[in-house]
């Protein structure tokens, strides 16, 4: 009989999020700096981009940041989780181009993701960058297409591990739980 882990959402906020990585949004609290001539807020240094790893022939760190853009389909609540994957060389940050709310899952896991730590987090705009090494499910959009600008590493070496997790562990995101969630933030 398989072990079955229902998934519970919760807020994305950065005391939650904190050691998997960065919550890239507005913080009230925090004072903007002012620039260009006093017409634009900027809120600074939000999250930091890792580019680790070395070039086999030179040894040296040739890695680049770089930005693209990832058109997400949306997926289908009860959704069975099979896999996570990390990229060991380099950060990777998702910022939504809309204030449409997706789905955050991360966990533990030293040589393999931990299922027992796995966290799910609900995302409304808001965006994350993930510490280099974190397991993550690749991007959870819910309901319409959703359309992410991503900052990560390109450069030499292996920068992505996928892993499955066992059959004898059903994880399940369930739509009811998620849906609650979503309307208590609106």
């Amino acid at each position: 009989m398989a072990n079955v882990i229902r998934l519970q959402p919760e807020r994305l906020t950065q005391s939650g999020f904190s050691m998997f990585g960065d919550v890239i949004d507005i913080d009230e609290t925090k004072q903007p700096i002012m620039i260009n001539e006093g017409t634009t807020e900027r809120f600074h240094k939000l999250a930091a981009v890792e580019l680790n790893g070395k070039d086999q022939f030179d040894g040296q760190n040739t890695a680049q940041a770089i930005m693209s853009i990832f058109r997400a389909q949306p997926r289908t609540l009860p959704m069975k989780i099979a896999m996570m994957e990390r990229h060991p060389l380099g950060s990777q940050a998702f910022l939504p181009s809309n204030d449409t709310p997706y789905l955050v899952l991360v966990c533990e896991g030293e040589d393999a993701p931990d299922p027992a730590t796995l966290k799910l987090f609900v995302a409304k705009e808001q965006g994350v960058n993930y510490h280099a090494n974190t397991w993550h499910h690749p991007l959870l959009a819910l309901d319409d297409v959703n359309v992410f600008w991503v900052v990560d590493r390109a450069g030499s070496g292996n920068n992505l591990e996928e892993q499955n997790f066992s059959n004898d562990c059903d994880i399940i995101i369930d739509a009811d739980t998620v849906n609650k969630m979503i309307k208590e933030m609106a």
